[in-house]
């Protein structure tokens, strides 16, 4: 089966009715993290909460300001709003295909860390890079989860989408495809983020099980440049072409 690790977004969508389950990994493995972020955001420290969201003005912070262990809750790859959601477009997509994401969607959080698409998070602020109070996330969780993940992921093929900063949370030790995007043959960095979410969203409307399909699948405005393998990692990279 194929797996996707993908990256969060700066933007939320508000509001949420899941039911609260258990996340993805070790039973209570995240309360460190949360129960920290949780007594910074009730704190009515005005400045503490600003710090820590990465918001300036203190009227954009109060709709994040939340018990994030009972708080309304939403999927996580529904719960995200930027760039490579807005492309993905999951909310135009057929159920079939929405599971697809929930089941083999890997999504690395800032604050919750490595969580399925189909794992019910709230609506949090945690700008990328800051710390919980002493706490550093991307530590935090290759510490808890590396070994969790290989488990997982042992017997599954990966296709990492991650942003590069993402890689902190959990090196690959296995082989693993990624992918590059070219632009009148410069390397595009903001517009990748639009075609990750375009290609994650070409992988749910298929059905994509292995790399190979992934490899014989076309995809509007990208063709083959090149294919490069370096010791686990085999890289494949597209032109675009729109």
């Amino acid at each position: 089966m194929l797996k996707i690790l993908f990256s969060p977004s700066e933007g939320k969508n508000s509001g949420g009715n899941e039911k609260k389950k258990d996340l993805f990994g070790a039973l209570n493995a995240r309360d460190e993290i949360l129960d920290a972020y949780k007594k910074i955001a009730l704190s009515e420290d005005e400045e503490k909460i600003k710090a820590l969201f990465g918001i300036k003005k203190w009227a954009d912070c109060e709709q994040y300001i939340c018990d994030v262990h009972n708080s309304d809750l939403m999927s996580a790859i529904e719960r995200y709003q930027g760039v490579a959601y807005d492309y993905l477009k999951y909310s135009s997509l057929e159920p079939k295909m929405q599971d697809y994401l929930k089941r083999n969607t890997i999504i690395f959080s800032n604050l919750y860390g490595p969580i399925l698409g189909r794992d019910a998070i709230a609506n949090y602020k945690l700008k990328q890079g800051n710390n919980v109070a002493d706490i550093v996330p991307d530590k935090f969780y290759k510490e808890r989860f590396t070994y969790q993940l290989d488990l997982y992921l042992q017997g599954d093929e990966i296709l990492d989408l991650r942003a590069g900063y993402y890689d902190k949370f959990y090196k690959i030790t296995k082989p693993y495809t990624t992918l590059k995007f070219l632009k009148n043959g410069k390397t595009v960095s903001h517009w990748a983020k639009a075609y990750r979410g375009i290609v994650l969203g070409e992988l749910a409307k298929h059905n994509i099980q292995t790399i190979e399909e992934f490899m014989a699948l076309e995809i509007d405005t990208l063709t083959l440049h090149e294919i490069k393998v370096t010791k686990n990692k085999t890289e494949i990279i597209y032109n675009i072409v729109s």
